[in-house]
This record gives structure tokens, C-alpha cells and sequence, in this order.
């Protein structure tokens, strides 16, 4: 089914053809007739399976003829790069239409999001936090608003933003009409889409939650301490250009990073504690192939979105199936091919059974032909917790003992008279 059978716009068909798109995904072929109709959605859909343009392309049909100078839609999402990518690929379907955006989200000044809501820009892009930061001034009113998006619902949920949304819906309008995604739906998800929806469009409800198509899986078991190494290996060997890596932590891509840095590979790493302007300048330089590899936790596996991109590696076992399917979901993207490696380490087995089980299958297993599966360890990539603490406890020890040692040569120090100040 081509594009055209969905009876876009014009304009938005322009922008499609010149983005090389011809026939839409499963996704946004169920997705995008009801949404035009006026029907509240409720979609489960994968990773990767082309969603964005699920809810964007009825918004903006929508939008192209009405007066501007009002917000009339909100598309709500869990992270600062997919707030971004959002509003990113809204300007590129956008191109040949009057419609305007902005994205809203932390780590940035507020001034510029300041004017985009009191100039009312067609379409906010919006992270929860942020947006209830604007909803404390009085510039900040979306009575105006048609059309509401929660985006990657499951995610909101992981991260804590359940009340936020329901604090941010008291702002809005109850006469709209609402569009909901998520790659999986539990119980709350479920419950808080009960709460916002009217006689919904319920699409792929029932479809189990699992990598796209194109996805190629395997297992590298691997000892913890080995990792880095393998990964180094795999690198070298060629068939893997470029890797997007997810660790467990923001300790261990920082390290990771930095190992791979003085092998030679071009590496970068984004997570929660880096600035907005670094995850910014890491992701762009990925994406250009100035980095080779980019290290990324969680908090990233939903808002990267790279045409093309080849490999993702679990450099360490996703706790949870659901992260699993979020992270290989990097690639693969909109029915393209992809690769996907995880490490497994004998400590994590557990962990891969449970995806495994999720997924219905067991992965094949891969061993690296000449790797010293023996070898010993080039560098530990995370202090264990209790050496951490008593780490820190010992520093701070030694800290006490040199602040009382000046202390008592400052109370020794003598004085005008030569006697020292205790003797005054």
C-alpha cells in the first residue's frame, strides 16, 4: 500500500516522497487512518517500527489548514534525545507546510521555550519535567490544544513520570483528541490509558513485544572482566563499522569509553550526567562517524535514532526483557536490517534466560575464533560497591587526621613574645 491510499495532504506527501518513504510501516498503516478520523489511538508497537510518523503525519494533516499563533498539539516523551529526534523528524515531514514546532526539555535555557509557548508554535515536543517547570508562569496555557501524544508510555513509567503526567493532564483541555504509544503494556500503562482514552483504536494490543524482523541476535559468553577485550576484538576484526554499546551504568560507559579511546577507536559516551551540549555533540559525532562507537546507558535506549545503524551491543545483560527489546530496537529500524550482540558473562545467565524466555527462543551462541577466552583482564571497568565505600571511608579518615594535624601545629605556633599560644 502506498502512501498516497492514506489520503495525506499534498504537501505532506511531497515531504515523504523527498525523504525516500513509499509505503508505510505496519505501524502507521493501522495507526494513521483512525488517527485522521478523529479516533483516540491506543498503539503497542515495537521499537523501531516507525511510530513517529504513526502520529505525526495525522497531527500535521490536521494542523496544515488551521490559523497559526495557537498550540494545538502536545507530544509528550520520556527523554531529552527523543524529545529532539521527535521535533527533528516533525521539521523534515513538515518542510513544505506552514506548520511550526519546538522541543521542550532540561539541560538547555528556558528563554527560547518561553517564546515558543507565548508565540504558540503549532506542535510542542515536550519532556514532563520541563513542562511542568513552564506551567508554574502564566505564559504557559495550552487551552488552545487539540491533540495530545504520550510517547514511549512504558518508559514514562520506568522513569518515574507517571505523576507528572497526570499533573500535566490537569492542564489541558479534556475535549482533545489523545494518541498513545508504547512498546509494551503493563498493568499501570494499561490503567493510566483506560484514564485518557475514549473508545480507543486499539492497535497490535495483543502482539508480543519483541525485536523487529530485521533484527540479527547473538549471545558472546565472555567472562566480566574479559568484555572490553572482546569488544576491542570484534572491532579490529571488521565486521563491525560501527556499535552502539549499552552498559549498566554511568561508571562503567565512562570507563568503557575511555578503554576504547586508548586502543584506538574513536569513542564517545552519553548518559544521565552528562550535559545536554555533551550528549548533543556525542550523539552528532556518532552520527557523522567521527566516533566509532558510542557508549550509551538506558536513559538513551529510546531517544537515538540513527539511519542505518548496523550494531548495538549489550556490552553488559539488560535486568529486564523489556530494556532488552528497547536497546537491540536501535537498530533494525522502520523493517531495515541490523545486528545486535550481547555479552554475557557467567554471572548473568539468569538475566539472558529471562530474555530469552520473553523472546520465545534461546540465541545462538558465538565464540570468536583466536580471542584468549584465558587471558587476563586488561582493565576493570567498575570498583565493586563495598571497595568503593571503604575507599571513600579511608580518604575521609586521612582527611580528619590532616585537618586535626594542622590544628594542633596552628595551636603550637608560637607568638610575638616566643612563647607559643598556649602559653599567653
Amino acid at each position: 500500500m502506498p502512501f498516497t491510499s492514506l489520503k495525506l495532504h499534498p504537501s505532506l506527501l511531497k515531504g515523504i516522497h523527498e525523504l525516500g518513504f513509499t509505503r508505510p510501516t505496519p505501524i502507521q498503516a493501522e495507526a494513521i487512518p483512525p488517527a485522521l478520523a478523529g479516533k483516540d489511538v491506543l498503539a503497542c508497537a515495537m521499537t523501531g517500527s516507525g511510530k513517529t510518523a504513526a502520529f505525526l503525519l495525522p497531527i500535521l494533516h490536521r494542523l496544515i489548514d488551521l490559523p497559526r499563533g495557537t498550540t494545538r498539539a502536545l507530544i509528550l516523551t520520556p527523554t531529552r534525545e527523543l524529545a529532539a529526534q521527535i521535533a527533528a523528524e516533525l521539521d523534515e515531514l513538515a518542510a513544505h507546510t506552514p506548520v511550526t514546532a519546538a522541543a521542550v526539555f532540561g539541560g538547555v535555557g528556558m528563554v527560547p521555550q518561553e517564546h515558543a509557548l507565548r508565540s504558540g508554535v503549532d506542535v510542542i515536543v515536550a519532556t514532563p519535567g520541563r513542562l511542568l517547570d513552564h506551567f508554574r508562569q502564566p505564559y504557559a496555557r495550552l487551552s488552545g490544544l487539540q491533540y495530545l501524544v504520550l510517547d514511549e508510555a512504558d518508559r514514562m513509567l520506568d522513569m518515574g513520570f507517571l505523576p507528572d503526567i497526570r499533573r500535566i493532564l490537569k492542564h489541558l483541555p479534556a475535549r482533545r483528541q489523545t494518541l498513545f504509544f508504547s512498546a509494551t503494556m503493563p498493568a499501570p500503562i494499561a490503567a493510566l490509558a483506560g484514564e485518557m482514552l475514549r473508545d480507543p483504536a486499539r492497535i497490535s494490543l495483543q502482539r508480543q513485544a519483541a525485536p523487529a524482523v530485521g533484527i540479527t541476535q547473538a549471545v558472546y559468553p565472555v567472562p566480566a572482566a574479559l568484555k572490553p577485550a572482546l569488544l576491542v576484538a570484534i572491532l579490529r576484526r571488521g565486521d563491525m563499522q560501527e556499535a552502539l554499546v549499552f552498559t549498566r551504568t554511568k561508571h562503567r560507559a565512562d570507563r568503557l569509553a575511555k578503554f576504547l579511546e586508548k586502543q584506538g577507536v574513536r569513542s564517545e559516551r552519553i548518559h544521565g550526567n552528562r550535559s545536554q551540549s555533551q550528549r548533543t555533540q556525542a550523539l552528532a559525532g556518532f552520527k557523522n562517524g567521527h566516533y566509532r562507537v558510542l557508549v550509551a546507558t538506558d536513559i538513551a535506549a529510546r531517544g537515538i535514532d540513527i539511519s542505518e545503524l548496523g550494531h548495538v551491543v549489550n556490552f553488559d545483560v539488560p535486568q529486564v526483557p523489556e530494556d532488552y527489546i528497547h536497546r537491540v530496537g536501535r537498530t533494525g529500524r522502520a523493517e531495515a536490517s541490523g545486528d545486535a550482540f550481547t555479552f554475557v558473562s557467567p554471572e548473568e545467565e539468569t538475566d539472558l534466560r529471562g530474555i530469552e524466555k520473553a523472546l520465545g527462543k534461546r540465541l545462538p551462541r558465538v565464540i570468536v575464533p583466536d580471542f584468549n577466552y584465558a587471558a587476563p583482564p586488561p582493565a576493570r571497568l567498575e570498583v565493586p560497591h563495598q571497595e568503593r565505600i571503604a575507599a571513600i571511608r579511608a580518604r575521609k579518615a586521612d582527611e580528619r587526621l590532616r585537618a586535626k594535624a594542622n590544628a594542633e601545629r596552628r595551636g603550637r605556633r608560637p607568638g610575638p613574645g616566643g612563647r607559643g599560644r598556649r602559653g599567653r
